[in-house]
Protein backbone atom coordinates (compact mmCIF):
# COMPACT_ATOMS: atom_id res chain seq x y z
CA UNK A 1 0.00 0.00 0.00
CA UNK A 2 1.33 3.41 -0.91
CA UNK A 3 2.45 5.40 2.06
CA UNK A 4 -0.09 8.13 2.77
CA UNK A 5 1.73 10.10 5.42
CA UNK A 6 3.03 13.43 4.22
CA UNK A 7 4.26 16.60 5.82
CA UNK A 8 1.60 19.08 6.75
CA UNK A 9 2.13 22.57 5.43
CA UNK A 10 -0.09 25.43 6.52
CA UNK A 11 0.32 29.16 6.69
CA UNK A 12 -2.64 29.78 9.00
CA UNK A 13 -1.92 31.37 12.36
CA UNK A 14 -3.00 29.09 15.16
CA UNK A 15 -2.92 29.45 18.92
CA UNK A 16 -0.69 27.30 21.08
CA UNK A 17 -0.87 26.42 24.73
CA UNK A 18 0.57 29.09 26.99
CA UNK A 19 2.23 26.56 29.30
CA UNK A 20 2.66 22.83 29.78
CA UNK A 21 0.71 23.03 33.04
CA UNK A 22 -2.16 24.75 31.25
CA UNK A 23 -2.21 22.09 28.55
CA UNK A 24 -2.24 19.27 31.10
CA UNK A 25 -5.03 20.92 33.13
CA UNK A 26 -7.15 21.56 30.02
CA UNK A 27 -6.63 18.05 28.62
CA UNK A 28 -7.25 16.47 32.01
CA UNK A 29 -10.36 18.64 32.23
CA UNK A 30 -11.55 17.26 28.91
CA UNK A 31 -11.09 13.69 30.17
CA UNK A 32 -12.44 14.28 33.68
CA UNK A 33 -16.18 14.72 33.44
CA UNK A 34 -19.43 13.01 34.32
CA UNK A 35 -17.88 9.72 33.19
CA UNK A 36 -15.61 9.83 36.25
CA UNK A 37 -17.89 11.19 38.95
CA UNK A 38 -21.24 9.79 37.86
CA UNK A 39 -20.80 6.86 35.46
CA UNK A 40 -17.75 5.23 37.08
CA UNK A 41 -19.25 4.92 40.61
CA UNK A 42 -22.53 3.46 39.43
CA UNK A 43 -20.72 0.92 37.23
CA UNK A 44 -18.52 -0.03 40.20
CA UNK A 45 -21.69 -0.49 42.24
CA UNK A 46 -23.27 -2.74 39.61
CA UNK A 47 -20.14 -4.79 38.78
CA UNK A 48 -18.65 -6.11 41.97
CA UNK A 49 -16.85 -3.17 43.56
CA UNK A 50 -13.10 -3.83 43.75
CA UNK A 51 -13.28 -6.44 40.97
CA UNK A 52 -14.42 -3.78 38.50
CA UNK A 53 -11.85 -1.28 39.81
CA UNK A 54 -9.03 -3.81 39.34
CA UNK A 55 -9.97 -4.60 35.73
CA UNK A 56 -10.56 -0.93 34.95
CA UNK A 57 -7.07 0.12 36.10
CA UNK A 58 -5.41 -2.56 33.95
CA UNK A 59 -7.41 -1.53 30.87
CA UNK A 60 -6.59 2.16 31.35
CA UNK A 61 -2.88 1.33 31.29
CA UNK A 62 -2.93 -1.27 28.51
CA UNK A 63 -5.46 0.33 26.14
CA UNK A 64 -6.37 3.85 27.27
CA UNK A 65 -2.86 5.31 27.36
CA UNK A 66 -1.74 3.94 23.95
CA UNK A 67 -4.94 5.14 22.22
CA UNK A 68 -4.64 8.56 23.82
CA UNK A 69 -1.04 8.76 22.57
CA UNK A 70 -2.14 7.82 19.04
CA UNK A 71 -4.81 10.49 18.79
CA UNK A 72 -2.82 13.27 20.43
CA UNK A 73 0.31 12.51 18.41
CA UNK A 74 -1.68 12.56 15.17
CA UNK A 75 -3.12 15.94 16.15
CA UNK A 76 0.33 17.35 16.89
CA UNK A 77 1.64 16.02 13.57
CA UNK A 78 -1.07 17.74 11.52
CA UNK A 79 -1.36 21.02 13.49
CA UNK A 80 -4.94 21.21 12.14
CA UNK A 81 -8.53 20.47 13.14
CA UNK A 82 -9.55 16.78 12.91
CA UNK A 83 -11.20 16.98 9.48
CA UNK A 84 -8.47 18.91 7.65
CA UNK A 85 -5.82 17.14 9.70
CA UNK A 86 -6.86 13.69 8.51
CA UNK A 87 -7.14 14.96 4.96
CA UNK A 88 -3.54 16.15 5.20
CA UNK A 89 -2.17 12.74 6.18
CA UNK A 90 -4.17 10.57 3.77
CA UNK A 91 -4.68 10.37 0.03
CA UNK A 92 -7.40 12.48 -1.57
CA UNK A 93 -10.76 10.77 -1.22
CA UNK A 94 -9.37 8.28 1.29
CA UNK A 95 -11.77 6.75 3.80
CA UNK A 96 -9.19 7.39 6.54
CA UNK A 97 -10.43 10.99 6.61
CA UNK A 98 -13.61 9.59 8.18
CA UNK A 99 -11.76 9.55 11.50
CA UNK A 100 -11.82 13.34 11.52
CA UNK A 101 -15.52 13.52 10.71
CA UNK A 102 -16.56 10.83 13.19
CA UNK A 103 -14.72 12.66 15.98
CA UNK A 104 -16.28 16.05 15.23
CA UNK A 105 -19.78 14.63 14.75
CA UNK A 106 -19.47 12.53 17.91
CA UNK A 107 -18.46 15.63 19.87
CA UNK A 108 -21.39 17.58 18.40
CA UNK A 109 -23.92 14.85 19.23
CA UNK A 110 -22.50 14.33 22.73
CA UNK A 111 -22.96 18.03 23.46
CA UNK A 112 -26.63 17.93 22.39
CA UNK A 113 -27.47 15.87 25.48
CA UNK A 114 -24.41 16.53 27.68
CA UNK A 115 -25.40 20.19 27.98
CA UNK A 116 -28.83 19.13 29.21
CA UNK A 117 -27.21 17.06 31.98
CA UNK A 118 -25.17 20.17 32.85
CA UNK A 119 -28.49 22.00 33.14
CA UNK A 120 -29.74 19.34 35.54
CA UNK A 121 -26.56 19.70 37.62
CA UNK A 122 -26.87 23.50 37.78
CA UNK A 123 -30.50 23.15 38.83
CA UNK A 124 -29.60 20.65 41.55
CA UNK A 125 -26.81 22.92 42.76
CA UNK A 126 -29.42 25.67 43.21
CA UNK A 127 -31.93 23.27 44.78
CA UNK A 128 -29.35 21.84 47.18
CA UNK A 129 -27.98 25.24 48.24
CA UNK A 130 -31.49 26.66 48.79
CA UNK A 131 -32.71 23.66 50.82
CA UNK A 132 -35.32 22.50 48.31
CA UNK A 133 -34.04 18.92 48.56
CA UNK A 134 -34.27 18.62 52.34
CA UNK A 135 -36.62 16.30 54.19
CA UNK A 136 -37.93 14.23 51.28
CA UNK A 137 -38.67 10.51 51.47
CA UNK A 138 -36.56 8.16 49.30
CA UNK A 139 -39.50 7.99 46.90
CA UNK A 140 -39.76 11.76 47.08
CA UNK A 141 -36.25 12.20 45.67
CA UNK A 142 -37.16 10.03 42.68
CA UNK A 143 -40.39 11.95 42.13
CA UNK A 144 -38.60 15.30 42.46
CA UNK A 145 -36.10 14.36 39.75
CA UNK A 146 -38.79 12.96 37.43
CA UNK A 147 -40.97 16.05 37.82
CA UNK A 148 -38.07 18.41 37.21
CA UNK A 149 -36.78 16.70 34.05
CA UNK A 150 -40.34 16.43 32.67
CA UNK A 151 -40.65 20.24 32.62
CA UNK A 152 -38.89 21.24 29.36
CA UNK A 153 -39.07 25.00 29.87
CA UNK A 154 -37.34 24.94 33.26
CA UNK A 155 -34.71 22.47 32.01
CA UNK A 156 -34.15 24.57 28.88
CA UNK A 157 -33.62 27.67 31.03
CA UNK A 158 -30.91 26.07 33.16
CA UNK A 159 -29.37 24.50 30.05
CA UNK A 160 -29.21 27.88 28.28
CA UNK A 161 -27.33 29.34 31.26
CA UNK A 162 -24.75 26.55 30.84
CA UNK A 163 -24.53 27.29 27.10
CA UNK A 164 -23.81 30.95 27.83
CA UNK A 165 -21.09 30.10 30.39
CA UNK A 166 -19.50 27.66 27.95
CA UNK A 167 -19.66 30.17 25.09
CA UNK A 168 -18.15 33.03 27.10
CA UNK A 169 -15.15 30.88 28.08
CA UNK A 170 -14.59 29.32 24.65
CA UNK A 171 -14.96 32.63 22.77
CA UNK A 172 -11.96 34.03 24.66
CA UNK A 173 -9.73 31.56 22.84
CA UNK A 174 -7.36 28.80 23.78
CA UNK A 175 -4.98 30.44 26.25
CA UNK A 176 -7.19 33.19 27.71
CA UNK A 177 -10.36 31.09 27.73
CA UNK A 178 -10.02 27.31 27.90
CA UNK A 179 -6.55 27.12 29.44
CA UNK A 180 -7.18 29.85 32.02
CA UNK A 181 -10.53 28.38 33.11
CA UNK A 182 -9.17 24.83 33.45
CA UNK A 183 -6.12 26.02 35.42
CA UNK A 184 -8.62 27.25 38.01
CA UNK A 185 -11.29 24.54 37.77
CA UNK A 186 -9.10 21.42 37.82
CA UNK A 187 -7.13 22.13 41.02
CA UNK A 188 -10.38 23.28 42.66
CA UNK A 189 -12.11 20.10 41.53
CA UNK A 190 -9.46 17.88 43.09
CA UNK A 191 -9.46 19.88 46.34
CA UNK A 192 -13.26 19.50 46.60
CA UNK A 193 -13.06 15.78 45.77
CA UNK A 194 -10.47 15.19 48.51
CA UNK A 195 -12.49 17.19 51.09
CA UNK A 196 -15.63 15.22 50.27
CA UNK A 197 -13.70 11.92 50.41
CA UNK A 198 -12.31 12.78 53.86
CA UNK A 199 -15.81 13.70 55.05
CA UNK A 200 -17.21 10.44 53.70
CA UNK A 201 -14.46 8.30 55.22
CA UNK A 202 -15.00 9.80 58.70
CA UNK A 203 -18.65 8.68 58.87
CA UNK A 204 -19.50 5.86 61.31
CA UNK A 205 -19.50 2.58 59.38
CA UNK A 206 -17.67 4.05 56.39
CA UNK A 207 -14.86 1.51 56.59
CA UNK A 208 -17.21 -1.26 55.46
CA UNK A 209 -17.81 0.70 52.26
CA UNK A 210 -14.09 1.26 51.80
CA UNK A 211 -13.40 -2.48 52.19
CA UNK A 212 -16.12 -3.33 49.68
CA UNK A 213 -14.73 -0.76 47.21
CA UNK A 214 -11.10 -1.90 47.45
CA UNK A 215 -11.52 -5.64 48.00
CA UNK A 216 -10.92 -7.59 44.77
CA UNK A 217 -13.14 -10.66 44.59
CA UNK A 218 -11.69 -12.42 41.54
CA UNK A 219 -14.74 -14.70 41.31
CA UNK A 220 -16.76 -11.66 40.22
CA UNK A 221 -14.53 -10.93 37.23
CA UNK A 222 -16.32 -12.20 34.14
CA UNK A 223 -16.88 -11.15 30.54
CA UNK A 224 -19.61 -8.70 31.52
CA UNK A 225 -17.37 -6.92 34.05
CA UNK A 226 -14.49 -6.76 31.57
CA UNK A 227 -16.70 -5.30 28.83
CA UNK A 228 -18.14 -2.73 31.24
CA UNK A 229 -14.63 -1.70 32.33
CA UNK A 230 -13.44 -1.56 28.70
CA UNK A 231 -16.33 0.67 27.69
CA UNK A 232 -15.92 2.91 30.75
CA UNK A 233 -12.20 3.41 30.14
CA UNK A 234 -12.93 4.36 26.55
CA UNK A 235 -15.80 6.70 27.53
CA UNK A 236 -13.97 8.35 30.43
CA UNK A 237 -10.69 9.13 28.69
CA UNK A 238 -12.59 10.51 25.69
CA UNK A 239 -10.98 8.62 22.83
CA UNK A 240 -12.12 9.46 19.27
CA UNK A 241 -14.33 12.40 20.15
CA UNK A 242 -11.99 14.99 18.66
CA UNK A 243 -10.77 16.49 21.95
CA UNK A 244 -7.40 14.73 22.18
CA UNK A 245 -6.76 15.38 18.48
CA UNK A 246 -7.50 19.11 18.58
CA UNK A 247 -5.73 19.67 21.91
CA UNK A 248 -2.73 17.80 20.51
CA UNK A 249 -2.78 20.01 17.42
CA UNK A 250 -2.10 23.07 19.61
CA UNK A 251 1.11 21.51 20.99
CA UNK A 252 4.59 22.56 19.94
CA UNK A 253 6.48 19.93 17.96
CA UNK A 254 8.91 19.27 20.83
CA UNK A 255 6.25 18.61 23.48
CA UNK A 256 6.53 15.42 25.52
CA UNK A 257 3.40 13.49 24.51
CA UNK A 258 4.17 10.11 26.18
CA UNK A 259 4.74 11.64 29.61
CA UNK A 260 1.88 14.13 29.33
CA UNK A 261 -0.52 11.38 28.20
CA UNK A 262 0.32 9.28 31.25
CA UNK A 263 -0.19 12.32 33.49
CA UNK A 264 -3.57 13.13 31.91
CA UNK A 265 -4.87 9.55 32.04
CA UNK A 266 -3.46 9.31 35.57
CA UNK A 267 -5.44 12.39 36.65
CA UNK A 268 -8.53 10.99 34.94
CA UNK A 269 -8.22 7.64 36.71
CA UNK A 270 -7.40 9.28 40.05
CA UNK A 271 -10.52 11.46 39.81
CA UNK A 272 -12.67 8.38 39.21
CA UNK A 273 -11.01 6.54 42.11
CA UNK A 274 -11.54 9.45 44.52
CA UNK A 275 -15.18 9.75 43.38
CA UNK A 276 -15.61 6.16 44.57
CA UNK A 277 -14.08 7.12 47.92
CA UNK A 278 -16.64 9.91 48.20
CA UNK A 279 -19.66 7.77 47.38
CA UNK A 280 -19.28 4.19 48.65
CA UNK A 281 -18.17 4.78 52.26
CA UNK A 282 -21.08 7.21 52.67
CA UNK A 283 -23.55 4.81 51.02
CA UNK A 284 -22.52 1.98 53.37
CA UNK A 285 -22.55 4.30 56.39
CA UNK A 286 -26.17 5.26 55.67
CA UNK A 287 -27.33 1.83 54.52
CA UNK A 288 -28.22 2.85 50.96
CA UNK A 289 -27.99 0.45 47.97
CA UNK A 290 -24.77 0.37 45.91
CA UNK A 291 -26.42 -0.83 42.71
CA UNK A 292 -28.89 1.99 42.10
CA UNK A 293 -27.48 2.53 38.58
CA UNK A 294 -27.74 5.81 36.66
CA UNK A 295 -30.00 7.37 39.33
CA UNK A 296 -27.02 7.39 41.70
CA UNK A 297 -26.08 10.98 40.83
CA UNK A 298 -29.31 12.88 41.36
CA UNK A 299 -31.56 10.60 43.44
CA UNK A 300 -29.24 8.61 45.70
CA UNK A 301 -26.70 11.39 46.33
CA UNK A 302 -29.42 13.94 47.16
CA UNK A 303 -30.87 11.47 49.66
CA UNK A 304 -27.39 10.79 51.03
CA UNK A 305 -26.47 14.44 51.63
CA UNK A 306 -29.83 15.12 53.29
CA UNK A 307 -28.93 12.55 55.94
CA UNK A 308 -25.42 13.89 56.59
CA UNK A 309 -24.54 16.53 59.17
CA UNK A 310 -23.95 19.80 57.27
CA UNK A 311 -25.33 17.96 54.26
CA UNK A 312 -26.45 21.14 52.50
CA UNK A 313 -22.88 22.46 52.48
CA UNK A 314 -21.31 19.20 51.32
CA UNK A 315 -24.13 18.55 48.84
CA UNK A 316 -23.69 21.99 47.31
CA UNK A 317 -19.94 21.37 47.06
CA UNK A 318 -20.62 18.04 45.35
CA UNK A 319 -22.87 19.52 42.66
CA UNK A 320 -20.48 22.44 42.14
CA UNK A 321 -17.74 19.85 41.66
CA UNK A 322 -19.91 18.08 39.09
CA UNK A 323 -20.57 21.35 37.29
CA UNK A 324 -16.84 22.08 37.02
CA UNK A 325 -16.15 18.55 35.74
CA UNK A 326 -18.94 18.75 33.17
CA UNK A 327 -17.91 22.24 32.03
CA UNK A 328 -14.24 21.33 31.50
CA UNK A 329 -15.28 18.29 29.44
CA UNK A 330 -17.78 20.33 27.45
CA UNK A 331 -14.99 22.77 26.52
CA UNK A 332 -13.03 19.81 25.13
CA UNK A 333 -16.00 18.52 23.15
CA UNK A 334 -16.80 21.98 21.77
CA UNK A 335 -13.27 22.78 20.61
CA UNK A 336 -13.09 20.32 17.65
CA UNK A 337 -16.47 21.60 16.45
CA UNK A 338 -15.35 25.24 16.68
CA UNK A 339 -11.92 24.56 15.11
CA UNK A 340 -13.55 22.72 12.22
CA UNK A 341 -15.93 25.63 11.62
CA UNK A 342 -13.08 28.15 11.61
CA UNK A 343 -11.01 25.94 9.29
CA UNK A 344 -13.62 24.82 6.79
CA UNK A 345 -15.83 27.91 6.67
CA UNK A 346 -13.26 30.68 7.35
CA UNK A 347 -15.19 31.93 10.39
CA UNK A 348 -13.59 33.93 13.19
CA UNK A 349 -13.52 32.23 16.57
CA UNK A 350 -16.37 34.12 18.25
CA UNK A 351 -18.71 33.55 15.32
CA UNK A 352 -17.75 29.86 15.20
CA UNK A 353 -18.36 29.43 18.94
CA UNK A 354 -21.82 31.00 19.02
CA UNK A 355 -22.89 29.45 15.70
CA UNK A 356 -21.82 26.01 16.94
CA UNK A 357 -23.61 26.45 20.26
CA UNK A 358 -26.79 27.67 18.56
CA UNK A 359 -26.77 24.61 16.30
CA UNK A 360 -26.08 22.29 19.24
CA UNK A 361 -28.96 23.79 21.25
CA UNK A 362 -31.36 23.55 18.30
CA UNK A 363 -30.50 19.92 17.61
CA UNK A 364 -30.47 19.17 21.36
CA UNK A 365 -33.90 20.65 22.12
CA UNK A 366 -35.67 17.35 21.25
CA UNK A 367 -33.45 15.70 23.90
CA UNK A 368 -34.91 18.10 26.47
CA UNK A 369 -38.45 17.39 25.24
CA UNK A 370 -37.75 13.64 25.35
CA UNK A 371 -37.93 13.66 29.16
CA UNK A 372 -41.42 15.19 29.05
CA UNK A 373 -43.93 15.88 26.24
CA UNK A 374 -42.01 13.90 23.59
CA UNK A 375 -41.13 10.89 25.75
CA UNK A 376 -43.26 8.58 23.61
CA UNK A 377 -41.54 9.54 20.34
CA UNK A 378 -39.05 6.74 19.75
CA UNK A 379 -36.30 5.95 17.23
CA UNK A 380 -35.47 2.27 17.22
CA UNK A 381 -37.11 1.89 20.61
CA UNK A 382 -35.18 4.82 22.15
CA UNK A 383 -36.28 8.37 22.91
CA UNK A 384 -34.27 11.26 21.44
CA UNK A 385 -32.00 11.53 24.51
CA UNK A 386 -31.16 7.82 24.64
CA UNK A 387 -30.77 7.63 20.86
CA UNK A 388 -28.20 10.46 20.83
CA UNK A 389 -26.31 8.77 23.67
CA UNK A 390 -26.40 5.44 21.78
CA UNK A 391 -25.24 6.88 18.44
CA UNK A 392 -22.34 8.84 19.94
CA UNK A 393 -21.17 6.38 22.62
CA UNK A 394 -21.95 3.01 21.04
CA UNK A 395 -21.42 3.75 17.35
CA UNK A 396 -19.43 6.88 16.48
CA UNK A 397 -16.72 6.90 19.17
CA UNK A 398 -15.94 3.15 18.91
CA UNK A 399 -16.01 3.42 15.11
CA UNK A 400 -13.67 6.41 15.20
CA UNK A 401 -11.27 4.62 17.53
CA UNK A 402 -11.37 1.57 15.28
CA UNK A 403 -10.47 3.71 12.25
CA UNK A 404 -7.66 5.36 14.25
CA UNK A 405 -6.31 2.00 15.36
CA UNK A 406 -6.29 0.56 11.83
CA UNK A 407 -4.83 3.78 10.44
CA UNK A 408 -1.87 3.46 12.79
CA UNK A 409 -1.58 -0.24 12.01
CA UNK A 410 -1.90 -0.09 8.20
CA UNK A 411 -0.86 3.40 7.09
CA UNK A 412 1.22 5.09 9.75
CA UNK A 413 2.91 1.83 10.86
CA UNK A 414 4.06 1.21 14.41
CA UNK A 415 7.68 2.31 13.86
CA UNK A 416 6.66 5.69 12.40
CA UNK A 417 4.03 6.20 15.10
CA UNK A 418 6.68 5.40 17.70
CA UNK A 419 9.24 7.75 16.17
CA UNK A 420 6.78 10.64 15.76
CA UNK A 421 5.30 10.32 19.25
CA UNK A 422 8.70 10.09 20.94
CA UNK A 423 9.79 13.47 19.53
CA UNK A 424 10.24 15.60 22.63
CA UNK A 425 10.44 12.61 24.98
CA UNK A 426 13.86 12.50 26.58
CA UNK A 427 15.85 9.29 26.92
CA UNK A 428 15.21 7.63 30.25
CA UNK A 429 11.69 9.02 30.56
CA UNK A 430 8.33 7.58 29.53
CA UNK A 431 8.28 6.77 25.82
CA UNK A 432 6.44 4.66 23.28
CA UNK A 433 8.49 1.54 23.85
CA UNK A 434 9.01 -1.29 21.37
CA UNK A 435 7.07 -3.65 23.66
CA UNK A 436 3.95 -1.56 22.83
CA UNK A 437 3.92 -3.20 19.37
CA UNK A 438 1.71 -6.20 20.31
CA UNK A 439 -0.72 -3.82 22.04
CA UNK A 440 -0.98 -1.57 18.99
CA UNK A 441 -1.04 -4.39 16.43
CA UNK A 442 -3.28 -6.95 18.12
CA UNK A 443 -4.77 -6.27 21.56
CA UNK A 444 -6.17 -2.78 20.95
CA UNK A 445 -7.76 -3.51 17.53
CA UNK A 446 -9.39 -6.67 18.91
CA UNK A 447 -10.68 -4.84 21.99
CA UNK A 448 -12.13 -2.05 19.81
CA UNK A 449 -13.86 -4.54 17.52
CA UNK A 450 -15.44 -6.13 20.61
CA UNK A 451 -16.58 -2.72 21.93
CA UNK A 452 -18.03 -1.75 18.55
CA UNK A 453 -19.83 -5.05 17.90
CA UNK A 454 -21.28 -5.35 21.40
CA UNK A 455 -22.19 -1.66 21.45
CA UNK A 456 -24.08 -1.80 18.14
CA UNK A 457 -25.62 -5.27 18.33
Amino acid sequence: MEKAIKTTETTETRENWGSRFGFIMATAGFSIGLGNIWRFPYLVGMNGGGAFLFVYLIICVMIGIPLFNMEMSLGRKTQLDPVRGMRSVSEKGSLWALFGWTGVLAAFIILTYYMQIMGWILAYLVKMASGQLSGLTPEGYTQAFTSFTANPMIVAGFTLVCFVILGLISAKGLEKGIEKACKIMMPTLFIMLIILAIRSLTLPGAMEGLKWYLNVDFSKINGSVMLAALGQSFFSIGIASGGAFIYGSYLNKDSNIPTDSVIVVGFDTFAAFIAGLVIFPAIFALGLPTDSGPSLLFVTMSNLFDQLPAGTIFGSMFFLLLLFAALSSALGYLEPVVATCTGLFNMNRKSAVWTSLAAIFAVGFPMIMAQGPWKDILIGGRNFFDFADYISGNVMMPLGALILSFYVLIVWKFKEFQSETNVGAEQGTLRVFTWWAPLVKYIIPIALVIIFVTGVF
